[in-house]
């Protein structure tokens, strides 16, 4: 379909040709827009006098004007034209901003269809009620100029640039009503995460999903550069937009009824395709890949603002991007060029004398739950339902003897995702980079494959598990896979992301984002109902990139959530296969959060029975008895050393050196401690999860020193420690940038988290020992030369190492885990 036609850089020449609206509606819609742009640069400038009922004055003006004008005027024509479709079709429709910091684009619309009043009282639809809109609009101790969490229908705030389709992908996942509609800016259009992001509309199923609709919003500026897409020609764009596999129809211009006709009818085209799809995919009940349409819509940056400024040119321009004006409190020719603004979108014929939209305009809003600014799907916890959650007891890993059985750590794990997905077929989903069988998860291909709209060949029957309608979505784009997820989440369902631990790091902007997302609805979005948890497995970590090498080990994600708040964000670092699956009862289940949970997916060896696991994740911190034995049953407990220890493997590797100190220098009484939630190392007021001064010390002493072998960066834990009282005696071992292509022993010892450095430490740590215990030190030396050269030789670890099992016999006195 085209609209308009454009000759090459980004010319436009308008056609016009279809006009779907009458004069009436012409007019009214036409109307209905002056309006919200009036109200976006009301918000921008105004702190009095919001409907000019006198002339505009110095002090009518905010002190500091903040926000964005450049795309405001273009999000409002788009939000505009949907109300339209909503009405004439009955939608169910969600707008999502992707240049969000043109947030007066969409605060206004939700102000005229009334949503933003009923959620804030005192935004009332008159004229008071319009002053406090407008003088809260960035301003202190008031809302930002993003469509943050306070923003009524946004689930997307754009602050960060990329995600916008992705988000609206994962909203119409297991949505089959409803129409995402979103706007891509065209400096967003340039990120890496948008541009892969084209690809969603070879995962949505026109049976069972929703509709994406995206508007590709060019006004061909960024802040201060032109954008690439608005400056190639139309047949390079159409191009460009067919090659990813949609249908671009065009919108140019900037005569606004011309454009209004045009949009109209584009918008009708697109709606009418959508339904058109879904119609015939419902109706024969066969899934296809449709050419799903998509929106191109051209017009000046700064749209119906002022042409210039001091013989510079400002709308179509950059310099329109954020205030075009920028001292009207200040400089008369520019209040009097605000005031000229301002009166161009003639608000008396917009409100009435108490400062109501007038009446006909109110109409072209949907109503109820049909608005844009009031469905239900933008606030996605009125819709949630809780997980359900299978018993666990079908997926415990036996333990008879601690240390002696070695299973994958996150196999019974993909066994619970495979019937959490059955329990839960339209609100569980799982997201990975092409890995899930990688990081034993498999067995979720049982009941779902993954989901893939594109060819399916006769080969792929052979274990490539393709289907139309799977739950696990799998692409080589971390970004994408997450925003899917988000979108998913905040539209009430629950989801899982699993990657390989040293690319976690690729989504990390993204982790931050929905941490702040969670913090802002918590204490400044309330009427925010509770979404389910942002939950990421962290696999194939560090200790287990012997054979990727270098690259591939870095374990600081976890670094990062440890600067976001505690009251979203849980990290959890189980030691086996069934403390990993008590993680995933009690963090699956917690909503609000942002759960981090580390377990590696090779064989290790396993320790706590379900029931034990269950009470150490609880605790999230405790002693593991049948490893120590400074339990004098009736005497004090006082150890010689503690040890400490979070991780798969830094775990057995403490316990192996427990187990050669306590053959070697048996008299030495050892503490052994485990961390599951590593924020239990914190204090109570930092964290949920934090313990008590008195809980810390009783369990790591107040003099005693204390060996602590850490999954992650060593600094880390003095971080969360150092304001206990024996934090000058906690000593940390964990990764410190020493690697290759290493044995698994090997990359241990490279960075001294091995048992036998960790003996070593022990007799250097303690005071009792020194030189006592010189032979022990002497023989620990040897083994790593002696370790080291047979990994050399051989490419693989002794079988000493490779076959430990944890021998010694579990203490007579107070037992259990």
């Amino acid at each position: 379909m085209t609209i308009t036609s454009a000759s090459s850089a980004g010319q436009t020449q308008e056609t016009g040709t279809q006009a779907p609206l009458d004069a009436v509606e012409l007019q009214r819609l036409d109307a209905w827009w002056r309006a919200a742009n009036y109200l976006a640069v009301g918000m921008i400038y105004l702190q009095a006098n919001p409907l000019l009922r006198e002339p505009l004055k110095h002090e009518h003006i905010k002190n500091r004007l903040l926000g964005h004008w450049g795309s405001s005027p273009g999000q409002a024509f788009i939000w505009a034209h949907a109300n339209r479709l909503i009405r004439a079709h009955d939608l169910e429709m969600i707008y999502l901003s992707g240049p969000g910091h043109g947030a007066p684009g969409v605060l206004g619309p939700t102000y005229l269809d009334g949503s933003y009043s009923e959620i804030y009282p005192d935004k009332s639809q008159d004229a008071q009620g319009l002053r406090s809109f407008f003088k809260q609009f960035s301003f202190p101790g008031h809302i930002g100029s993003h469509c943050t969490p306070e923003t009524p229908g946004s689930i997307h705030e754009g602050g960060e640039l990329g995600y916008v389709l992705s988000h609206a992908c994962g909203a119409v996942f297991d949505n089959p009503e409803l129409i995402a509609l979103a706007c891509v800016g065209d400096g967003e259009a340039e990120t890496g995460p948008l541009a892969t992001s084209w690809h969603i509309n070879k995962f949505l199923n026109p049976v069972s999903d929703g509709a994406v609709l995206p508007v590709l919003h060019l006004n061909g500026y960024k802040i201060a550069n032109p954008t690439l897409l608005a400056r190639i020609s139309r047949d390079e764009l159409e191009s460009l937009m067919r090659g990813y596999g949609w249908t671009p129809l065009f919108v140019e211009g900037h005569e606004p009824a011309a454009m209004h006709q045009a949009m109209a009818a584009a918008m009708d085209e697109a709606v009418d395709r959508i339904l058109s799809a879904r119609a015939q995919a419902r109706q024969s009940g066969e899934a296809f890949r449709p050419a799903w349409p998509m929106i191109v819509l051209r017009s000046p940056k700064g749209w119906t603002g002022p042409t210039e400024l001091n013989g510079k040119k400002l709308e179509g321009f950059w310099r329109s991007h954020q205030v075009p004006l920028p001292a009207p409190n200040k400089d008369p020719e520019q209040l009097q060029m605000l005031e000229s603004w301002l009166r161009s979108y003639r608000p008396e014929e917009l409100f009435d004398e108490s400062g109501t939209l007038m009446a006909e305009l109110r109409a072209l809003s949907p109503t109820g739950q049909r608005r844009m600014g009031s469905s239900p799907h933008a606030n996605g916890g009125l819709l949630r339902r809780k997980l359900r959650l299978p018993p666990m007891e079908a997926y415990e890993v036996p333990v008879d003897h601690p240390g002696q059985r070695e299973h994958e750590n996150t196999a019974p794990l993909g066994e619970l995702l495979r019937d959490t997905i059955a329990r839960n077929p339209d609100s569980m989903r799982v997201f990975g980079p092409d890995e899930t069988a990688s990081n034993r998860l498999q067995a979720i291909y049982e009941v779902s494959k993954k989901v893939w709209m594109e060819d399916i060949l006769p080969e792929d029957s052979g274990g490539s598990e393709l289907a139309r309608n799977g739950r696990v979505v799998e692409m080589l784009s971390e970004h994408t896979l997450v925003g899917m997820m988000e979108g998913y989440l905040l539209t009430g369902r629950n989801g899982l992301f699993h990657t390989y631990e040293a690319f976690a790091h690729v989504i990390a902007s993204m982790f931050n984002q929905h941490a702040k997302w969670l913090e802002s609805c918590i204490h400044h979005a309330p009427w925010r109902a509770p979404i389910a948890p942002w939950n990421c497995l962290i696999s194939s970590t560090v200790w287990r990139q012997d054979h990727n090498g270098f690259t591939h080990q870095d374990p600081g994600f976890i670094d990062l959530a440890g600067n976001k708040s505690g009251e979203v964000v849980r990290v959890y670092l189980p030691a086996d296969a069934n403390c990993l699956l008590a993680v995933a009862e009690e963090a699956f289940l917690e909503p609000n959060v942002c759960n981090v949970i580390v377990s590696d997916k090779q064989k290790h060896l396993q320790y706590f029975t379900l029931e034990q696991a269950r009470r150490h994740v609880a605790k999230g911190i405790g002693i593991v008895s049948w490893a120590s034995n400074d339990d004098d049953g009736t005497a004090p407990d006082e150890p010689d050393v503690v040890m400490a220890c979070a991780g798969d493997i830094p775990s057995k590797e403490t316990l192996a050196a427990v187990e050669i100190l306590r053959h070697q220098i048996p008299t030495l009484k050892i503490r052994v401690i485990n961390v599951v939630k590593l924020f239990a190392l914190t204090k109570p007021s930092e964290h949920p999860h934090g313990l008590s001064d008195r809980d810390f010390d009783s369990l790591f002493t107040t003099d005693k020193p204390v060996l602590f072998n850490f999954h992650g960066y060593p600094w880390l834990i003095h971080r969360l420690t150092y304001h206990r009282s024996n934090h000058g005696n906690m000593h940390v071992r964990g990764y410190k940038e020493k690697g290759n292509i290493n044995t698994p022993l090997e990359l241990a010892m490279n960075n001294q988290i091995d048992r036998f450095n960790l003996v070593i430490d022990v007799i250097d740590r303690v005071p009792s020992l020194g030189s006592r215990a010189a032979h022990v030190k002497e023989r620990m030396k040897e083994e790593i030369l002696r370790h080291r050269a047979y990994a050399h030789i051989h490419g693989m670890d002794t079988p000493e190492v490779t076959n430990w099992r944890w021998s010694l016999p579990a203490p007579s006195v107070a037992p259990g885990a």
